[in-house]
């Protein structure tokens, strides 16, 4: 089970830190704002939805 929960954890934490190079990415290339705004609230929503996993991980193992 520990496996599982952790690859989970791995695979949000994982989605955060691509959406947040991308967001970088575009921002030294002097790129389009409006995606970097968009990709700056799909990072605040994978950092939301890392946090309730790994809470929900951590409330399973107790």
């Amino acid at each position: 089970m520990y496996a599982a929960t952790n690859f989970i954890a791995a695979i949000a934490i994982g989605a955060v830190f691509l959406v947040l190079l991308a967001g970088f990415a575009n921002m030294i290339r002097g790129g389009n704002p409006n995606l970097s705004q968009k990709l700056m609230r799909w990072r605040v929503g994978l950092q939301f939805v890392a946090i309730i996993v790994i809470i929900g991980i951590l409330w399973l193992r107790r």
